[in-house]
């Protein structure tokens, strides 16, 4: 029998919502003119998928496809390499908005700036996206992966000139490695998503790049006569990408906001597990977090992104790989007439558990939650692409986590 899917209505009390205006409507602009300025830059699609809304009993039903991004088969690219724009224009004293494509691949930023060492902890996505904007602009870039961490990811990383390891610790003892490090090097960086202490720049610009997909869907979804998403899934790790979606949306739709649903690895539920405890502090999962949704796998939230989504998220949903599993074949095999969406396991746990909360009665108490009816304009997003194709196949050709 497949464990069940576990979640909570978000009671936690307010807060006096401080970080919201990271993603505020001006700074998300900021950082989507940056990456517009990169040749390999291109609005990626937004998969409407009308044939299965109608099958499911939904009005609209979209998903995001980062597949696409930047020729690097996921999302993050635009977290880090705004970070590091951001952060080499505050130590040259320059407006971020001359951090263009141009100005950063210059002899003049040779010259104003130098050459920085920019650490990271990864399962696969961040540090190759980290690792490319190094690579492209100049600098270096050191980047460490969990144990369990596979082959392909490493080696797409290792490819942009990266310094590589894979570790034998998990995923948030290689953000403290990572930074560590980069205390004790030159002109050492440390660009990761996870806020903590002290350390709250650089995630706040990680998150503002991940607006440019939020703003990007927006358009796309406003563009396909949907004035608004009224259900809007975004899966978490630490919480920052779906600080910058909620956030994003927030400020976007101030008066009349989607419902928001926040869906994590039920092995690595961290931000499940502060909403369950219900009094607002984060709460930390540890030790080893054996999911195949390895983007997922973080034990320690953003206390940035934390903040945005105890102010504005419904629920929280703790879901078993075989939800991951599930949306893979789901979007892998489309009803006709419907685009193929190739996503890979923490891309798909949000087309796994729409497809479930509407077709199974099982969970009909989460559908009426959110309000989930015939009138549902739902919007997911596929943050990855088959980053892993050997589990790929797996999943898809041989079924691997069934859903019974």
């Amino acid at each position: 029998m497949a464990d069940k899917i576990k979640w909570v209505a978000n009671t936690m009390p307010k807060s006096d919502d401080a970080h919201l205006g990271i993603m505020s409507l001006e700074h998300v602009a900021s950082a989507r003119a940056f990456h517009e300025s990169f040749p390999q830059y291109s609005v990626t699609p937004l998969a409407k998928l009308d044939a299965l809304a109608a099958d499911l009993g939904l009005a609209n039903l979209a998903v995001k496809d980062e597949s696409y991004r930047f020729g690097l088969n996921a999302f993050k690219v635009l977290g880090g390499s705004f970070a590091m724009a951001s952060y080499i224009a505050q130590k040259t004293g320059k407006p971020v908005s001359d951090m263009t494509y141009d100005y950063l691949t210059s002899d003049e930023l040779a010259r104003d700036f130098g050459q920085a060492t920019f650490f990271t902890a990864t399962d696969g996505n961040h540090g190759r996206g980290v690792a490319w904007a190094a690579n492209k602009l100049g600098q270096k870039a050191v980047v460490h992966m969990p144990k369990g961490s596979v082959k392909s990811r490493f080696d797409n990383i290792a490819a942009e000139g990266a310094q590589v390891t894979i570790e034998e610790v998990n995923y948030d003892d290689c953000v403290r490695m990572a930074a560590a490090e980069a205390e004790e090097c030159e002109n050492g960086v440390i660009v990761q998503d996870t806020a903590w202490e002290g350390y709250v720049d650089i995630p706040s610009w990680i998150m503002e790049g991940y607006g440019t997909m939020a703003s990007e869907a927006a358009e796309q979804y406003a563009a396909a006569g949907v004035e608004r998403p009224t259900h809007v899934f975004v899966q978490a790790g630490v919480g920052s990408l779906a600080g910058a979606v909620v956030g994003y949306f927030a400020n976007l739709f101030p008066d009349n906001p989607p419902t928001f649903v926040i869906m994590e690895a039920d092995e690595a539920a961290c931000l499940y597990k502060g909403a369950v405890a219900g009094d607002g502090e984060p709460r930390i999962v540890d030790g080893d977090m054996p999911t195949i949704m390895a983007g997922l796998a973080c034990g320690e939230p953003n206390i940035l992104g934390w903040d945005i989504l105890r102010n504005h998220v419904s629920v929280f949903v703790a879901c078993p790989n075989w939800v991951a599993a599930k949306g893979m074949r789901v979007l892998g095999a489309p009803l006709s007439g419907d685009p193929r969406v190739i996503s890979g396991e923490s891309g798909a746990v949000g087309a796994g558990l729409i497809a479930t909360l509407m077709e199974s009665d099982e969970y009909a108490d989460l559908r009426e939650a959110i309000g989930l009816t015939d009138q549902s304009s739902v919007l997911l997003f596929s943050t990855e692409g088959d980053t892993d194709p050997v589990n790929y196949r797996k999943v898809v050709w041989d079924g691997a986590y069934p859903s019974c």
